[in-house]
């Protein structure tokens, strides 16, 4: 099972993927692959299902989430866009990203949903103009280390808004 999780879902490898066709192409390896259909094959057979099931799930869970394909799409180039000797950021984005996570704990602090929630539309704007810009450097242009700076962006913007997800719900339990 050497096949990238581009292969494996039958996708070209690009950031501009069909989720409607990705959802379709994971849901027909996951009822192929499901281990009721294996209730009765020999052993070889149960752990290869159990394989390509983990590996659908795997593939799926990266491919669906627009930094993790990012990510992955530099990998299959031999890139690594976070790693611990690579993670130089723009000063410009740096000083965005302690705003936000200042404003972050302020709202959190004031048990303000509506600041965090205006808050996270502000960021998952900035997240939608990367995306399209990673459309853009990886498609296209194939312009690999401008698109590692962008996924790294990405990247520390999902972070963000997992953490203004959590502060929300913590709230409102």
């Amino acid at each position: 099972m050497s096949l990238n999780y581009f292969e494996l879902f039958d996708l070209h490898p690009i950031f501009n993927v069909e989720p409607e066709i990705l959802e379709s192409n994971y849901r027909k390896i996951q009822s192929e692959a499901h281990p009721d259909r294996f209730v009765t094959a020999p052993a070889a057979e149960k752990l290869k299902s159990m394989q390509l099931a983990t590996l659908a799930n795997e593939a799926y869970l990266t491919l669906k989430n627009p930094a993790n394909r990012a990510k992955y799409l530099l990998e299959l180039q031999g890139i690594t866009a976070i790693s611990e000797t690579n993670t130089a950021m723009p000063a410009e984005f740096l000083m965005q990203q302690m705003e936000w996570r200042e404003t972050l704990e302020d709202a959190t602090t004031a048990k303000n949903i509506e600041s965090l929630e205006n808050l996270l539309s502000e960021i998952q704007i900035e997240a939608k103009s990367l995306q399209s810009s990673l459309v853009k450097l990886l498609d296209e242009e194939k312009d690999y280390t401008t698109a590692t700076d962008a996924t790294r962006k990405l990247i520390f913007i999902e972070k963000v808004c997992a953490d203004i997800h959590k502060a929300i719900e913590q709230i409102e339990n």
